[in-house]
């Protein structure tokens, strides 16, 4: 069984697969000091919890945007699961070519998406994942990673707001009843939800028109994409596990690297 971990600045997001079937999934909150031990304690936990016997996990592939943790989370994996992992990152074999200047500024976390939204959904392709930060990726039919934007995640503009101003509360993030907000809470709501949704549908445009490709599918994911997803016709598919699928895929390319 393979275990494939999305190490993101706020949550670890972890899936199991047996041989191509995605058979559970958890998290973890992302914190920096952590020792081997906690995290061999923490992935054992977890697996066993969901009825799997640890020994079954025959191999990990790990896509981090986090460098702190990696010393102590891969040693984790070599103590507890006996395996070499995968670490996504340069010279891993992914199928698809980072045609941008310098391509070692992509972070694993995108090309891993970007790897399964060309693999699945086929090129050109245009990959959304509302995480800590929201990405636009655009992959062109040829597999080539040609261009991304990058921009506040919608909990990092709901934290700015309640953290910045003193008499705005912290609140839960989803679409009011309406746009025409009467009160604090609906308000800031309105402003993070169809904020969020005409920035999307604005980078979409003009993504799509500078790069000339209009037969362009747009594949979104990430915890909050679907309130997105929802709300807006120029997102074609929302994926929630898009990136598990892209580490999985990732898996089946390198898997000469992990345990024999």
């Amino acid at each position: 069984m393979l275990l494939a971990i999305d190490v993101g600045n706020t949550n670890f997001t972890c899936g199991i697969f047996d041989g191509e079937t995605l058979v559970t999934t958890f998290r973890l909150t992302t914190k920096e000091k952590r020792t081997s031990d906690e995290y061999g304690f923490l992935f054992c936990g977890m697996v066993e919890n969901r009825g799997i016997n640890k020994e079954r996990i025959t191999d990990v592939i790990i896509a981090s945007v986090v460098p702190d943790v990696m010393h102590s989370l891969g040693n984790a994996v070599r103590k507890y699961f006996d395996c070499k992992p995968i670490i996504v990152g340069a010279g891993t074999k992914s199928g698809i070519r980072i045609a941008i200047p310098n391509p070692r500024e992509i972070g694993a976390d995108r090309v891993v998406d970007a790897v399964a939204g060309y693999e699945l959904y086929g090129g050109p392709v245009l990959v959304i994942d509302f995480g800590t930060a929201t990405t636009y990726d655009l992959v062109t039919a040829e597999g080539d990673f040609i261009a991304g934007v990058t921009s506040p995640g919608i909990a990092i503009s709901a934290n700015a707001l309640w953290n910045e101003a003193a008499k705005l509360p912290e609140i839960e993030i989803k679409k009011p009843e309406s746009i025409l907000a009467k009160e604090t809470i609906s308000s800031m709501q309105a402003g993070l939800v169809y904020g969020t949704i005409g920035q999307t549908e604005y980078i979409v445009k003009k993504m799509i028109e500078e790069s000339g490709f209009s037969d362009v599918k747009v594949v979104a994911t990430g915890g909050l994409g679907r309130i997105i997803a929802n709300e807006t016709d120029c997102i074609s598919e929302y994926d929630p596990m898009l990136t598990m699928k892209g580490l999985y895929l990732l898996y089946r390319r390198n898997r000469g690297q992990g345990k024999p």
